[in-house]
Parts: structure tokens; sequence; C-alpha cells
């Protein structure tokens, strides 16, 4: 998986470069290149970091993180605030610099800030399942509620658990210290534009936010450190 990860920045990596050495880009791609360029120099920078004192999957969670905040930005400025054209988009697909089925998926009910395609891969998980970030936190048994994914290091993308209009990641604050969503995502605001008020899930078909209450329900029995990392999610510490 490690493997496959690398691989996957040092492919984006040559796409990139053989794009703009051998093709002109549709109008538009001067205003994003240096983003898209930014977030490519993160990601080499993620996989060349010290592995000591590490998990061999947590390597690779950084990456997945930055690939979310990078397709994000695309789908952000393509279907939340309009302002990319189609033809952009389209050739941004075709050239692998964005994750056109992830994008998708977050367009449908209930994938509206899925952190990965892995997450929902069931043969990448036990018992043929998705990853148990999918599953919202109210739900969840004690063990399970602030687990990263060994994949990605998501501890949930479900409708309503998102947090700075994004999944809860491995090292999403929990505390209102913990600053903003401008403070908790790559900066990858365009000189000139705004930032969006609501960058994260899409309204389409949402759901019912779920309330502070939804997350924990007599858990007499869950570990002192579980609930006070609950008890900051749902903003009460």
């Amino acid at each position: 998986f490690l493997f496959f990860s690398c691989n996957l920045i040092s492919t984006m990596s040559s796409t990139i470069r053989r794009k703009l050495k051998n093709k002109k880009p549709p109008p538009g791609w001067e205003l994003i290149e240096e983003v898209i360029e930014d977030f490519e120099t993160q990601m080499k920078e993620a996989v060349n970091e010290e592995h000591e004192g590490k998990r061999k999957n947590e390597l690779t969670w950084k990456i997945h993180r930055l690939h979310w905040e990078k397709n994000r930005f695309i789908f952000d400025l393509m279907y939340q605030r309009k302002v990319m054209s189609r033809e952009l988009y389209d050739y941004l697909v075709r050239e692998k610099i964005a994750d056109g089925a992830l994008i998708s998926k977050w367009r449908k009910p209930g994938y509206e800030i899925l952190c990965s395609m892995l997450a929902i891969q069931k043969g990448n998980h036990n018992f043929g399942t998705t990853s148990h970030c999918r599953v919202p936190l109210r739900v969840r048994s004690n063990q399970q509620k602030i687990t990263p994914d060994v994949q990605t290091g998501c501890i949930s993308c479900a409708s309503g658990d998102g947090r700075f209009g994004g999944p809860i990641w491995w090292n999403t604050p929990l505390d209102e210290e913990g600053g903003g969503a401008e403070e908790n995502t790559t900066r990858w605001q365009q000189p000139g534009v705004a930032p969006s008020a609501e960058a994260g899930p899409s309204r389409e078909g949402g759901g019912r936010k779920r309330g502070a209450d939804d997350l924990a329900e007599d858990d007499d029995d869950m570990p002192e450190d579980v609930k006070r990392r609950l008890a900051m999610l749902q903003g009460k510490a």
C-alpha cells in the first residue's frame, strides 16, 4: 500500500511536468497552476518525511489528506463557486491531476465528505465491508469512536460528522483552540478570491445534521481518554 501511494505521487508529478512541457492547457490553468504545484510539493515532502517512530501505514496518512484537500480545491471551484470551466475540469481529470471518481462521489448524498475511494472499496477491509470511518460516530462501538482508518488516517467522513468542512482526520483538532477551517486545511486561497464560507460538504441531498447528543449515548463504560476526545468533539470541553 505504501508503494502504491508513493507511486501515485510520482505518477502525478510526472504527469504535471509532461503536461507543462508538451501540451497547452485550457484557459484558466494559469490561475490554479501555482496552487496545484504547491500541493505537489507538499506531497513530495510527505513522502520524504522521517519515518522513525511511525507505523508503516501512518506514513501515507498525510498523503491522503493532501490528496483530499487538493481535489476539494478543484471541487470547490467547479461545483460550489462555479468559476471553473468544464473544459479545464475535464482536462484536469483526463491528465490525472484531479481525482474524477472521488469528486463525482462527493456530489452524491451520503458521500459529501468521503475521505478516499479506498474507504468504500470493500475488498480492502475485513468481512467485505467499507471502512469504519464511513460509520457515523453515534453508532460506533467504543473501540472505534476515535480510531483512524489504518489506510487513510480518517476517523470519520460520514455525513454530519465532519469538521472544518471535511472529514475528521487523525490530526484534526477537536478543541476550540484548534482554530477554524482556514487554519486546518492546506492554504489554497487564490489571490483576489474570497474563501468559501461553505467549502466543505455539498448540500445536495444532505440529511439532518447530527447533534452533539447523537455522538455518545449511555457510554458509562467508555474509557476516560475516549470520553475526553468525544467531549472536545462535542464542544463540551
